[in-house]
């Protein structure tokens, strides 16, 4: 015989009724106590209940929000690789490395998405040239470990370019920043600071919390923000205001030997290098030709992009520069290192996944391929 649910506290109830409807014999008191421990059992049969069916459905919901962050961390992985996909192809068919690519154009990462079916959820990603930033662990030599002219020249011109846009930043000292950063970067620590403004061991280590520097190549950019002088609104920016956060990279080392051993060419991919990096590679107060520099890069006739980029000096021919030159040592128009930005949906969650990857040819076969050199979520 099948018993429907809540069967047993139906009819532990309906027997105490009926015994006390029954036996009027029974002293009013008892019959009382009779009533009251009916209704104490029936309060504590529906607490019960109550709780167990909060706990079947929360275990409900934890697994299937389980089985939604498996789901989304294999859907944005999926992103990923088919941005590799996308990079490998690329390299095959191009020495030359723009914003005019399939890489760098949403609709066609769209279509190669298409690829990659999902039943449920929605899979975007992105895709960005790490070279076209200004590499953090150029600014310094590795030889001498002294300055590098050219990387210092543009640090100073991208600083003060994102100070000047931020009025809580007027009293940055921009030379401060700079030379300290030196100091956090070169190996030479409790030696002569670099200038007047510096900072060694002994200045950080009199800090509350106290900390030591790098002295040495930094590995994250984030780390930016432990150096004498940087500000979380000068690295981070605000939301109308960008910071220097997504414009300098860590990457772009050269040689096989440990990082500390390895150069930096500081070379900036001017195919791709955004606005403020593009101001810092000019010479000071041409933000006009810098915005002219980005806009001669995108023009577009129809759905063709208009302008050849494949040769390194296409930016004099940019209206204004006349015989304004960038220093051959800092430019190139290639890259092989990329981030890439996979973000997939799913009912109420959301996932992201970062990857920067390098591109490479493999010495046996000849192949290219992208490795992996970071990997982070949120």
């Amino acid at each position: 015989m099948f018993l429907k649910p809540g069967w047993h506290f139906r009819y532990i109830v309906s027997k105490l009724s009926e015994n006390f409807a029954m036996d009027k014999s029974k002293p009013l008191n008892s019959r009382g106590i009779a009533l009251l421990l009916t209704i104490t059992i029936a309060t504590l049969l529906v607490t019960v209940s109550l709780e167990v069916n909060r706990r079947v459905r929360s275990r409900v919901v934890s697994t299937a929000a389980a089985r939604d962050r498996i789901t989304l961390t294999q859907m944005t992985a999926a992103g990923i690789h088919a941005a590799m996909a996308m990079l490998v192809t690329d390299k095959l068919n191009s020495e030359v490395d723009s914003i005019q690519e399939d890489w760098a154009n949403p609709e066609k990462i769209q279509e190669a998405l298409q690829d990659i079916p999902f039943e449920e959820g929605q899979l975007t990603f992105q895709i960005t040239d790490e070279l076209g930033k200004i590499q953090i662990n150029a600014l310094i030599n590795t030889g001498d470990q002294q300055f590098s002219e050219p990387q210092r020249g543009l640090w100073e011109r991208f600083l003060s370019w994102i100070v000047s846009r931020h009025d809580t930043l007027d009293d940055t000292d921009v030379v401060e920043i700079i030379n300290s950063l030196k100091d956090w970067l070169d190996s030479g620590d409790d030696d002569a600071i670099t200038g007047l403004s510096g900072a060694e061991s002994d200045y950080y280590e009199g800090l509350e919390p106290a900390y030591t520097p790098r002295n040495g190549p930094i590995p994250y950019a984030a780390e930016l923000q432990r150096v004498k002088g940087m500000t979380p609104v000068l690295f981070r920016g605000t939301e109308e205001i960008p910071g220097l956060n997504g414009a300098v990279t860590v990457y772009g080392r050269s040689g096989a030997g440990s990082i500390s051993e390895s150069a930096y060419s500081g070379k900036v991919n001017i195919n791709t290098a955004p606005l403020p990096v593009i101001i810092a590679l000019l010479p000071s107060e041409n933000e006009d030709l810098a915005q002219g520099i980005v806009d001669y890069r995108q023009e577009i006739s129809g759905d063709q992009y208009v302008r050849n980029l494949t040769n390194s000096g296409w930016y004099k021919e940019v209206p204004g520069m006349g015989d304004l030159s960038l220093p051959a040592e800092m430019i190139t128009t290639a890259s092989d290192l990329f981030r890439v930005t996979a973000t997939a949906r799913l009912h109420s969650l959301k996932f992201t996944a970062i990857a920067v990857l390098e591109r490479r040819q493999g010495g046996k076969t000849g192949k290219w391929a992208c490795r992996v050199l970071s990997w982070e979520t949120n």
